[in-house]
């Protein structure tokens, strides 16, 4: 994959109608990502709700949050292995009906006990659900302007979830009570669960393969003890016992692990995954970015409660100007930047416009504005992930196999979470120090923790040039699966090699208007 290489559009004469039925799967797909992410971030506005309710501490408090995470984070892999080998969309329908009954259980339960455990379960359910949700949008378009375009609007929902759930958890926690925020997903994905099977082409799994349970288990318990240890150590210390133990078993589960994975005749994650430089730098800016944007968020609402006085749905509409920057760049500027620009330079590009929003919000003062101290800030910032987290998908799924493609979602999810985690407990815990530091000053706080994360943006663009120092970095087209919903006329149509530097024959699904910059199989 070292180099991605798009054909120019042509016309066809695909009917418009069958095209927007093409696009129905990627809406579902999307959809379902829109709920995970909205679900992620709707739950902290109700926390002080449910915390009065149901007579909980602060410190037990935080186990509605931590037991999600760790469930999530530490099954991603083994959700998407599992996937690839009983069927993305079975596993993707299994997860959503699991994550509505858990929801379902959350928003009914009659105790703090039962409301962590569905918690639990929600975070297991997801964690089938996220990486095959992104394998089966991989598996339906193409490499090149289709696959783009369907990655750039997923994204999109995902900015488009997380920011939702801020509004819509004010909203529902205000007016109806913080069961609410857990009871709005179960219709939603009954709606979904009933569409799914009719919608989405199917795909065999790989039924003669077996889970490599050692190394799954592996895995789960070692992500699982870093998640862990990243949540002692945020609440009491790095140093604690607990979080110190936490990290030690971490790191001997995960030699245990890339022991075993050697030795697996078919192991949960192939380290020739890793052998491609472009997806090597993709995952490390991942990782970074993922701290970034999980102490961004937290301490920029932080910001704007505490210091600007804003309520917590104000915060939350105070971030819809970045989330519509974030989706617009996503869907309509990403897709026809990256074939000219290549990911080296798309990825460097995102990364100076997140690095430069960082370094405007370590300007914050505590007699600040939001239109003089923030907007520009988290626009820069909005931008630039607009911009970086297409690419590092599209690099992350580009030249993968089909059977892989579960593995190849559950790896950048997993990426993404464990550098939340760690980005937010490192960035939290300098935050307090300079806090303590300056005698109480939480601005102070505030404005280090982010130009601590714009030195973080820093080495993810120094990541990306060494890994991509003599590489062109654009994906290599591979031979398409067909969407679902495409023309049996279209389907028939062979497909057409690419070849760098000689005229390129063109896939008879393309979009037939050429200047309308879509160049993908589907309109919606």
């Amino acid at each position: 994959m070292s180099s991605l290489t798009w054909a120019k559009p042509r016309t066809s004469s695909v009917p418009g109608g069958a095209r927007r039925a093409a696009g129905w799967p990627l809406a579902l797909i999307c959809a379902a990502q829109f709920v995970l992410q909205l679900d992620f971030s709707i739950v902290n506005v109700a926390l002080p709700s449910i915390q009065a309710e149901l007579h909980v501490t602060a410190a037990s408090l935080q186990w509605i949050i931590t037991g999600y995470a760790l469930t999530y984070g530490s099954l991603l892999l083994t959700g998407g292995r599992i996937g690839d080998l009983a069927g993305h969309r079975r596993m993707l329908l299994a997860g959503l009906v699991l994550f509505g009954l858990t929801s379902l259980a959350a928003g009914l339960a009659t105790s703090f006990a039962v409301l962590v455990v569905a918690r639990f379960a929600q975070g297991a359910s997801a964690a089938l659900v996220a990486p095959s949700a992104l394998a089966v949008l991989t598996g339906m378009y193409r490499e090149g302007p289709a696959r783009t375009r369907a990655l750039s609007i997923f994204q999109a929902a995902t900015a488009g979830g997380a920011t939702a759930g801020i509004v819509l958890g004010g909203l529902l926690t205000s007016y109806i009570g913080w069961r609410a925020i857990f009871l709005v997903n179960p219709p939603i994905i009954a709606v979904l669960a009933a569409a799914l099977p009719r919608l989405l082409p199917r795909d065999a799994g790989q039924g003669r393969t077996r889970l490599d349970v050692a190394g799954a288990a592996l895995v789960t318990l070692s992500v699982t003890s870093l998640i862990y240890g990243l949540s002692e150590g945020e609440d009491h210390g790095f140093t604690a016992p607990q979080a110190v133990a936490a990290f030690a078993l971490a790191v001997l589960l995960g030699c245990l692990f890339v022991r075993a994975e050697r030795r697996a005749a078919a192991p949960i994650l192939p380290f020739s995954i890793f052998a491609d430089p472009a997806r090597r730098a993709a995952l490390g800016a991942m990782l970074l970015m993922g701290g970034v944007l999980a102490g961004y968020l937290y301490f920029i609402s932080l910001y704007l409660q505490d210091s600007l006085g804003f309520s917590a749905l104000q915060a939350g509409l105070a971030l819809v100007p970045a989330t519509a920057t974030v989706m617009a760049t996503s869907m309509f500027l990403t897709r026809r930047l990256l074939p000219k620009l290549g990911v080296k330079r798309m990825l460097l590009l995102g990364l100076v416009s997140i690095g430069l929003g960082q370094a405007w919000l370590s300007q914050i003062t505590a007699g600040g504005s939001y239109e003089v101290n923030v907007l520009a800030g988290v626009m820069l910032t909005a931008f630039g992930l607009g911009l970086a987290f297409p690419t590092v998908s599209i690099a992350v799924t580009a030249g993968i196999p089909a059977r892989q493609q579960g593995v190849a979602g559950g790896l950048f999810v997993t990426a993404q979470q464990v550098g939340a985690a760690a980005g937010l407990a490192v960035l939290a815990t300098i935050a307090d120090s300079r806090t303590r530091a300056a005698h109480g000053s939480l601005v102070a706080g505030y404005r280090l923790s982010f130009l601590v994360a714009a030195g973080l943006i820093a080495v993810a663009a120094a990541i990306v040039l060494i890994q991509l120092r003599r590489t062109t970095a654009t994906p290599r087209p591979t031979v398409p699966a067909t969407p679902a919903g495409t023309p049996a006329a279209s389907a028939a149509v062979p497909p057409h090699p690419v070849t760098v530097g000689a005229p390129k024959a063109e896939p008879a699904d393309q979009c037939p208007l050429v200047r309308c910059g879509l160049g993908g199989d589907v309109h919606l």
